[in-house]
């Protein structure tokens, strides 16, 4: 990837983390602070964004269609709110299948956690990747930058795309237009609800988010965590109750949270 703009910054301190991190979230129009990025928090700061989907590997644009319908079949039909594409994406991305969905998060201190909660690698840099949506909207085609002009929406919904985008025939129809789209998941578990959660869908199962990035420097930046920093930062995220016993409620979450709160430093 061809870094320019000074789009990758490696921060020094807990404090220059915070100001990168809002560094463009004051709204002139709205006189308030009002992020536009989406975070993505990742423990390695050499792992690009790929989906679930395109680790499989093989032929897995072919196989995604097999996958996703029967999941559809097996799944219990009361998972879903609707029978719709948005729907079934969304559920089947949260419970592990792979799909071309990416997680991100509103949050800059849940994109934190995750690029700090894997004490395995606290010897090597993370990184929070920080992307704004609207500007990638900007840059979608007339109707779906239509349809988001008429809700008044920085973000889509899984209702304003059922009506937009109604199956992957259409989506995939969209790739000549290379398109990066944000939207946000129905609020079906506290665990979506608690991350502050939301996806991004490339238009083209093949393509890797960090690479449509690349052609678009001025929309995202790259802020690496040094590894002799990770334990400040996770350190006082414990302090500030960002920890996985709230970020994934239940008994998984409290398990992850009390061995990674109780292990030795390394």
């Amino acid at each position: 990837m061809t870094e320019g703009m000074n789009n990758e910054i490696r921060v020094e301190s807990w404090n220059q983390l915070q100001e990168e991190l809002f560094a463009d979230s004051w709204s002139e129009r709205l006189g308030r602070f009002r992020s536009r990025n989406a975070f993505r928090g990742l423990s390695d700061a050499g792992y690009p964004l790929l989906t679930t989907l395109i680790r499989m590997g093989g032929d897995f644009v072919t196989v995604e269609r097999h996958i996703l319908r029967n999941f559809k079949k097996y799944a219990h039909r009361n998972v879903v709110e609707r029978d719709s594409l948005w729907h079934w994406l969304s559920v089947a991305q949260h419970f592990g299948l792979p799909t071309r969905l990416l997680d991100w998060t509103y949050s800059p201190l849940v994109a934190m956690h995750f690029a700090t909660a894997n004490i395995e690698k606290f010897s090597t840099d993370g990184v929070i990747w920080a992307v704004n949506y609207v500007q990638a909207h900007q840059l979608l085609p007339t109707a779906l930058g239509n349809r988001l002009a008429q809700e008044g929406a920085n973000v889509f919904t899984v209702e304003m795309l059922d009506q937009a985008v109604t199956s992957l025939d259409v989506l995939d129809a969209l790739a000549q237009d290379d398109s990066l789209l944000f939207f946000e998941p129905p609020s079906m578990e506290d665990r979506i609800v608690n991350q502050f959660a939301f996806f991004s869908i490339m238009s083209d199962p093949r393509r890797g988010v960090d690479a449509w990035l690349a052609r678009h420097p001025e929309i995202w930046r790259k802020i690496i965590i040094p590894a002799e920093l990770k334990w400040e930062v996770r350190d006082k995220l414990d302090q500030s109750n960002i920890t996985e016993r709230v970020l994934f409620p239940g008994l998984d979450g409290l398990s992850k949270w009390l061995t990674r709160h109780y292990s030795p430093k390394r």
